[in-house]
């Protein structure tokens, strides 16, 4: 009898085996979607991981943030442009800008998960997306640099007012 329960749990043991690499098989999936430009099909299997990203090792979930980033990034540029809050292009770049920011922290705090090349490009992505969040260059001043805070005021108008009352 107890030769015949150490077979079942041996068995047993070997049939769930291999059921734990789906979570590795599915982002391997999804990165072949993505890089046959099919970003739909990959975007609905990062969907369907997102709630198993614990499962992923370090350098997979910066893999999954950043190709999940980049998918929501791709689609933006394929989407009709809507109007206001039903703009689903600005849905998707909200979406990319959330996903890159953490591929970007993960990797920063546990470097390897991304290639150099992918640095690059999560570089040059989050800098336009940040670009929606902060404006872009059009908002400095001229010199192109932040305006200073302790800088003496620009005209005789700004001088005449009183400095705010701090706490």
């Amino acid at each position: 009898m107890r030769r015949l329960v150490s077979c079942v749990l041996l068995l047993s043991s070997f049939a769930l085996a291999p059921g734990c690499a789906t979570y590795t098989q599915d982002l391997d999936r999804a990165r072949s979607h993505y890089e046959a430009n099919r970003f739909e099909q990959a975007l609905a299997l990062f969907r369907v991981l997102e709630h198993d990203m614990d499962s992923f090792s370090v350098p997979e979930r910066a893999q999954y943030a950043y190709l999940r980033g980049m998918t929501d990034y791709r689609l933006a540029d394929l989407a009709p442009q809507g109007t206001g809050v039903a703009d689903p292009r600005k849905g998707y770049r909200d979406n990319a800008r959330h996903w890159l920011g953490l591929a970007a922290a993960i990797e920063k705090q546990t470097p390897g998960g991304i290639t150099s090349e992918q640095k690059g490009r999560l570089t040059e992505t989050l800098a336009d997306l940040n670009r929606d969040v902060y404006g872009g260059a059009e908002a400095l001043p001229e010199g192109g640099a932040a305006p200073q805070p302790d800088a003496a005021p620009a005209s005789p108008a700004d001088a005449s007012e009183p400095p705010a009352p701090t706490l």
